[in-house]
């Protein structure tokens, strides 16, 4: 879907604010049932970049890697107690630059896979032209 004008203020905080909620989630569960719990994170990321990518477009996308990035960094450094949640480990350093190139993955992906296309009628695609069930359409396709 591609945004009409520019991305709002208000869009991009809360692509900011989605980016900071995915690196607290990711964070905390990427090291929760090993392996899958990495695997489940990056998804997450995967699936976030792309949704804030197809929302705002590339600013929205930067927002979102903002928020995440800004998140993880701060969540990866020694707690007051001297706990930390993104170890020196491989699972650590898979959560933290196997993100940031999943958000570049969103970043480079192509722009076509973000905007809605007219199809040979001119017509865009997208659920709005789809027949409701039970229309004339419908039931002329089903009784031929």
């Amino acid at each position: 879907m591609k945004p009409r004008g520019r991305p709002r203020v208000w869009r991009l905080v809360a692509l900011v604010l989605f980016g900071v909620v995915t690196g607290v989630v990711g964070t905390g569960g990427h090291r929760a049932f090993m392996p899958w719990g990495v695997v489940i994170a990056l998804a997450a990321v995967l699936t976030a970049s792309v949704l804030a990518r197809a929302h705002a477009g590339f600013p929205g996308l930067v927002a979102f890697g903002a928020g995440w990035a800004t998140t993880v960094e701060i969540l990866r450094r020694v707690g007051p107690g001297g706990d930390v949640l993104v170890p020196a480990q491989p699972v650590g350093y898979v959560w933290i630059f196997g993100g940031m190139a999943v958000v570049a993955v969103s970043a480079f992906a192509p722009a076509r896979w973000f905007r809605e296309q007219p199809d040979d009628q001119g017509k865009v695609v997208s659920f709005d032209n789809v027949p409701q069930v039970g229309t004339v359409t419908e039931k002329r396709m089903l009784n031929g």
